[in-house]
């Protein structure tokens, strides 16, 4: 009998060894993380509260969507960043596509949701750092490229010159004038509402740097004409050249006209 307890008592001391320190693990790994990072902690749970109270009727108070509004699992930071940054989120009402305009948040706040929605999944883009958009570092030919890059995927939607244009169902392409780099660079990379989505095997950094930059020049030319007409390229100037001369001839029509009619 003595033999048959040591027999049944060490694989029972083993187990209750494993079962305490899985205890122990369990209550001392997220005191661990927490210390790791108490800025991000606090800076999730401020981001949390403001989309508890802002988003949550659109999004669910899990962020996984409702019939209102879409899933943010997975979409990542730069998304959110765009979306608020740009005034767009959230919707003042329900419309056909969220227009751009002044955020009611600061971007502290933007950046506290941004860190929260990115906690939820490891997939999507982070936030942009000023070396991936800015127009450091580059050169003539590489803002000319930007050129080319702009009028090959982007310019049938937003205009050679990036003003915008409709598109259907009650849509359109906004306006890219004033709009910051940092939220043209998470428009290509997330491919917000009808915006197709370029990954860094479409554009590379430096390619949207150098889109990024094309756009910011040809923003700041001054309309030599003193008339833009909307920077729409040829159909635009086509019109106003037919409007012109056809009405310059009717006018001169009529001139010779009533010149004939005295003369007569």
């Amino acid at each position: 009998m003595p033999r048959s307890k040591s027999k049944f008592a060490r694989p029972l001391v083993v187990v209750l060894a494993l079962l305490l320190m899985g205890a122990l693990y369990s209550a001392v790994r997220p005191a661990v993380q927490v210390a790791a990072d108490p800025d991000m902690s606090q800076q999730v749970a401020m981001g949390k509260d403001i989309f508890d109270v802002t988003c949550s009727s659109c999004h669910g108070l899990d962020a996984k969507g409702t019939s209102a509004g879409p899933s943010l699992i997975g979409i990542g930071a730069a998304a959110v960043d765009f979306q608020m940054g740009t005034g767009r989120m959230p919707m003042a009402r329900t419309q056909p596509q969220a227009p751009r305009k002044p955020t009611d948040y600061s971007e502290e706040e933007i950046n506290a949701v941004a860190a929260y929605v990115a906690s939820l999944s490891k997939e999507g883009y982070a936030m942009p750092k000023p070396e991936q958009y800015d127009s450091s570092g580059l050169t003539e030919e590489d803002i000319a490229v930007g050129g080319e890059l702009f009028k090959g995927n982007c310019s049938q939607c937003h205009g050679i010159a990036g003003h915008g244009g409709a598109l259907p169902n009650g849509k359109y392409a906004p306006s890219l004038v004033g709009v910051e780099g940092k939220h043209i660079y998470e428009a290509l990379r997330t491919g917000p509402q009808e915006m197709p989505r370029f990954t860094e095997s479409s554009l590379s950094d430096h390619e949207v740097k150098s889109v990024v930059t094309y756009l910011e020049e040809v923003h700041e030319q001054p309309s030599w004409g003193g008339l833009g007409l909307g920077n729409l390229g040829p159909v635009s100037e086509g019109f106003w050249a037919w409007l012109l001369g056809i009405g310059t001839l009717v006018g001169f029509a009529i001139w010779i006209a009533k010149r004939g009619a005295r003369a007569e």
